[in-house]
């Protein structure tokens, strides 16, 4: 029977820079799936920039919140 040896898997050289983008790339994926599956729920859904944040050095980035409703059942 053979045995296997197992290593942890390479990762990629990225600075943190790079990463920093992938983090944000990836949440905003996870945040439009989730916004889809609300909407698929019957719900409306609007982001809302609630603050921006700066680093003293000209950069900056929007920080925001959900606000949800749900349709109104139609009367009879």
């Amino acid at each position: 029977m053979a045995t296997s040896q197992f290593s942890p898997a390479a990762m990629p050289n990225s600075s943190a820079r790079e990463r920093a983008v992938h983090r944000v790339a990836e949440a905003s994926h996870r945040l439009n799936e989730a916004v889809r599956k609300a909407v698929e729920a019957g719900y409306s859904v609007e982001l809302v920039r609630t603050s921006r944040c700066h680093d003293g050095s000209g950069n900056w980035g929007d920080q925001i919140v959900p606000t949800v409703g749900e349709k109104e059942p139609a009367q009879a």
